[in-house]
């Protein structure tokens, strides 16, 4: 509740007039992945018939960049865009340039993963997977499937972003606290597909009686499902992803993955452009927005609900 107070009591109506027409700058975790270009493809969406804005889109090339996503905030700050929109890659490091952008007059909007402490007031709008609820979601579909007793690995991507905290720290309380499942891990790949395939591969080998396993986010839970079929082990436990690219989505159709978690990727883009455009029209804005999240199985993956979400 913090958060929302917080958010809440910021100038929601920052400089409506400070930034005119300009750039929206989006600035993701990396563009290297099908999830952020969906962001991207959402982005390009809400400023169909805009005129008097442009749209650029950048990231570095993998997600532990860190520094390299700090630079190109700074560059956007230097540059006077008109808005920024922010997927964070660490929620410490980022804090500074958010507050640095607010100074500035320009509108933040942060995606996907929450700023650290220090940061609230320094940005107009959070939009976001409930990672926790998503979490939870995913740990009850790993009780119904695997059942409440056996070994269970978690598969993670980058210790302490916001997202990750969220999602893994709440799937493994969940777990803990409705059944008797060991956990294994949690591994991090840092958003490495052969990281995680190679980690997976490893943790099968050495817990030959796992009865569950599950993968993070869209490049972890790819390497995993690689490394799963790799072994020999498709149908053979309850195999859980996150997100959902046509990689995922395959694992899905051939029992690879008994389900995935897909986030509303088009949405957080389209959605998150569309505050900042609202701010500099000085309307107020949501201080929290729930872009949802689905979970997709052989069942459902044709269904208008999960092919909406699916990348």
């Amino acid at each position: 509740m913090k958060l929302r107070t917080c958010l809440a009591a910021s100038a929601l109506a920052l400089a409506a007039g400070a930034a005119g027409a300009g750039e929206i700058a989006v600035i993701v975790k990396t563009t290297n992945s099908n999830f952020w270009q969906n962001v991207n493809l959402g982005a390009q969406a809400a400023m169909e018939g805009n005129s008097e804005h442009t749209l650029s889109f950048d990231g570095p090339a993998a997600e532990s960049a860190v520094a390299d996503q700090v630079s190109m905030v700074e560059n956007a700050i230097n540059r006077g865009v008109a808005g920024l929109v922010l997927a964070p890659s660490d929620p410490e490091a980022l804090v500074p340039v958010v507050q640095r952008a607010y100074e500035s007059g320009i509108p933040v909007v942060i995606i996907d993963s929450m700023l650290g402490e220090g940061a609230e007031g320094s940005y107009q709008a959070f939009l976001s997977t409930d990672n926790c609820a998503a979490g939870q979601q995913v740990a009850q579909r790993m009780i119904e499937e695997a059942g409440t007793t056996g070994k269970v690995a978690i598969m993670s991507y980058v210790a302490g972003v916001g997202s990750e905290i969220g999602r893994v720290g709440c799937f493994t309380e969940h777990l803990q606290e409705n059944s008797e499942l060991e956990i294994v891990g949690p591994l991090y790949s840092q958003s490495q597909m052969a990281n995680a395939l190679n980690q997976t591969t490893d943790i099968l080998a050495s817990n030959p009686d796992l009865v569950g396993i599950f993968g993070a986010n869209e490049p972890t839970a790819v390497g995993m499902g690689r490394a799963i079929v790799q072994a020999g082990k498709a149908g053979q436990l309850v195999a859980l992803g996150f997100d959902g690219n046509e990689d995922l989505q395959q694992f899905v159709r051939d029992g690879v993955l008994t389900a995935t978690a897909v986030q509303g990727s088009f949405a957080m883009g389209e959605m998150g452009v569309q505050a900042v455009l609202d701010i500099l029209a000085g309307e107020t804005v949501e201080p929290f927005i729930n872009t949802g999240v689905v979970l997709v199985d052989a069942e459902n993956i044709d269904s208008d609900e999960a092919q909406n979400v699916l990348y």
